[in-house]
């Protein structure tokens, strides 16, 4: 029989992931079948443990579950350690091990497939919750000048600062509102919010100037055409625009090579799915 993986989302219909990982499968001559599951919003523990008794072998865990997969583990990996946020499942016997794969598919997405160098960079990302945590630490990693959080809840977004605060070495890590980043402008700002999905807007200031002269506006969403932030960065006079879809095959991949110990050609996948988005989170 063929190993059984899945995707855990609310909502998920719109979920490329079983495209991509079926893609992924055929390239490296793996026997395996993926799904898309639909977990309640009070039940993603309880569809989890029907899926390992079902002979589920791992899963990808999306929005807006993933610092819940986090709780769910038994093991971590460094990085799912370091983010509190869990994307990828593996079920080890009894064991659940949690690993996120979504800081390595921003970076190869940003550096390899956009060719936007961060060290040195002024950086905004928006939004504190699971999306956001998976990528403090690797964006810290490439030593950008500044990375500033904003969020809605100032106190969620002050509170992963500090959880980073020992690794921003030469950074300076700062977070806050959306308001208080009125005159303040950025090279790369990265889109982590869910809002797309509700085809709404994070409550970025107007006419701002948050966008620098050549910054690249990033949303971790992807859909047809611009998603609501992208075609906000465009008015707003951002150089350059990218959705989330090549975020979502790298991590992908990423989370393929956790599985099953292959490293599939994410290019080749990302050219075949670019002419077929529907809106949706890179996870």
């Amino acid at each position: 029989m063929s190993d059984l993986y899945c995707v855990f989302g609310n909502p998920i219909s719109h979920s490329k992931s079983p495209l991509i990982h079926t893609a992924f499968a055929a390239q490296c001559g793996q026997d395996l079948r993926y799904e898309a599951l639909l977990a309640p919003i009070d039940g993603f523990a309880a569809s989890v443990r029907t899926f390992i008794a079902a002979g589920g072998r791992g899963a990808n865990v999306t929005v807006p579950f993933k610092e819940e997969a986090f709780r769910l583990a038994t093991r971590l990996s460094v990085r799912a350690e370091l983010a509190a946020a869990v994307n990828s499942l593996r079920f080890d016997g009894a064991e659940i091990v949690g690993d996120n794969t979504d800081g390595a598919g921003l970076l190869r997405d940003l550096r390899v497939n956009l060719a936007c160098p961060i060290a040195g960079r002024r950086v905004l990302l928006l939004g504190a919750g699971g999306a956001a945590r998976g990528v403090v630490a690797p964006l810290l990693e490439q030593r950008p000048a500044t990375l500033v959080i904003a969020n809605r809840n100032v106190a969620r977004a002050q509170q992963l600062a500090q959880r980073f605060a020992a690794t921003a070495g030469a950074s300076l890590l700062c977070a806050g509102g959306y308001p208080e980043l009125a005159g303040q402008s950025f090279d790369l700002v990265v889109n982590a919010t869910s809002a797309s999905l509700a085809g709404a807007l994070p409550p970025l200031p107007v006419a701002a100037g948050v966008f620098a002269p050549a910054s690249l506006a990033y949303d971790m969403m992807y859909g047809k055409g611009d998603t609501p932030f992208l075609a906000f960065a465009r008015a707003q006079g951002a150089a350059r625009l990218a959705d989330g879809l090549g975020m979502l095959v790298e991590q992908a991949a990423e989370a393929f090579h956790f599985w099953r110990g292959l490293r599939p050609d994410s290019a080749l996948v990302i050219a075949a799915l670019r002419a077929r988005s529907e809106t949706g989170p890179a996870g």
